[in-house]
């Protein structure tokens, strides 16, 4: 709890003072605020959940996850960044790569010198990952991996990505590398233009005849898909504490709003239509940091959360979308418009539902989880 609040009291003063205030202006420019991370890495933010011998701040899952609402309050693409940076490459290192990676990789991606990205969806396999066609075939100088990965968060700013990528046809065929920036035959696309997120970088990644050698292969060939499904258990209580930062950041702009835009003499919040629009995004918010509370307790104890995580991150994200649609619709024409800031809310919050498995993935896998 103390880890929690004072996670929470430090990034609002820092989300205020150089987040809030440039927000808007990265949206509109499509601009990845890559010295931003510096910042936060002096913070310990860049480390949060890796151990302190490497740097991090090994905080909690319930202090992480307090940390990314409340900065995706201010901006859910700088929370999306940090989330990639956090949960997918620094912990995929950190639960499965060996101690010379450990000792290589992780100072740099805790202290913010060294940027990382993860990379497994391809364009023919989004929900259907297994089927990746991006692969490694080993030659005596290491693994040859040739293919591309595409919606990769940060992908061409990474210093570090962590790939997932096709070494057997059989049911074990999947095995994860980490690929330096310069490497020889690996090349990033231009950002991708998208709805919302646009503060995020999401780009492309190319391998040709891209040689890394066998010290780069985390943990056993044919392990990697293994791998993944664990890194996205945690990776969805990310998106779940980034949803609900999305929510609450919409929230608050039309709670405000109302407080004060007056018609027919009377502050609006004061029609049942819109007092009751509030009370509902109000009530659904506080279940939503319940359960994200009840999943960060569950991992911090060790259990198995997969149900629990994808009921969180499926109801978080889900929510995103309606409470900051009903915002909008309360702000009316003001939240249309782009000076208000209301509708990048509505524009970010789509993704939630969709990245690190859709929300009918989402419940996929719930329906597996109960059927057991």
């Amino acid at each position: 709890m103390e880890q929690t609040l004072n996670v929470t009291t430090t990034l609002t003063q820092f989300a205020q003072k150089h987040i809030k205030p440039f927000v808007l202006d990265w949206d509109k420019q499509s601009a990845f605020p890559k010295e931003l991370f510096c910042q936060l890495a002096e913070m310990g933010l860049m480390g949060m959940l890796s151990m302190p011998e490497y740097g991090g701040l090994a905080l909690n899952y319930e202090a992480y996850a307090d940390a990314i609402t409340t900065i995706s309050q201010y901006c859910g693409s700088v929370g999306l960044s940090i989330a990639a940076h956090n949960s997918l490459v620094s912990q995929h290192i950190c639960q499965f790569g060996n101690e010379a990676q450990k000792k290589k990789y992780l100072p740099g991606l805790c202290n913010g010198s060294s940027l990382g990205a993860w990379a497994l969806t391809e364009p023919n396999a989004g929900s259907d990952a297994a089927g990746m066609t991006c692969s490694a075939l080993r030659t005596d100088k290491g693994w040859a991996l040739n293919g591309c990965k595409t919606f990769i968060t940060q992908g061409a700013s990474a210093d570090v990505i962590v790939v997932i990528a096709k070494t057997d046809n059989g049911k074990n065929g999947h095995t994860a590398f980490l690929v330096e920036k310069n490497t020889p035959g690996f090349s990033a696309g231009k950002p991708l233009e998208k709805l919302g997120m646009r503060a995020s970088e999401t780009v492309e990644l190319f391998f040709n005849d891209c040689i890394v050698s066998d010290d780069t292969r985390i943990g056993a060939v044919g392990n990697g898909f293994k791998q993944t499904m664990q890194i996205l258990d945690g990776g969805r209580i990310s998106i779940a504490a980034l949803s609900l930062g999305i929510a609450k950041g919409a929230y608050e702009l039309a709670l405000q709003y109302a407080k004060k835009r007056q018609q027919f003499g009377k502050a609006i919040i004061d029609f049942q239509a819109i007092g009751f629009k509030l009370a509902e995004m109000a009530t659904k918010i506080y279940a939503a940091e319940l359960m994200l509370k009840d999943v960060c307790i569950k991992k911090d104890a060790g259990a198995n959360t997969i149900k629990e995580s994808a009921m969180c991150k499926l109801f978080a994200s889900e929510l995103a979308v309606k409470v900051s649609g009903e915002a909008v619709q309360i702000m009316g024409g003001n939240g249309y418009m782009t000076g208000f800031g209301v509708e990048k809310y509505y524009r970010d919050a789509k993704l939630c539902t969709i990245g690190e498995g859709t929300s009918e993935i989402q419940k996929l896998i719930i329906q597996r989880e109960i059927s057991r």
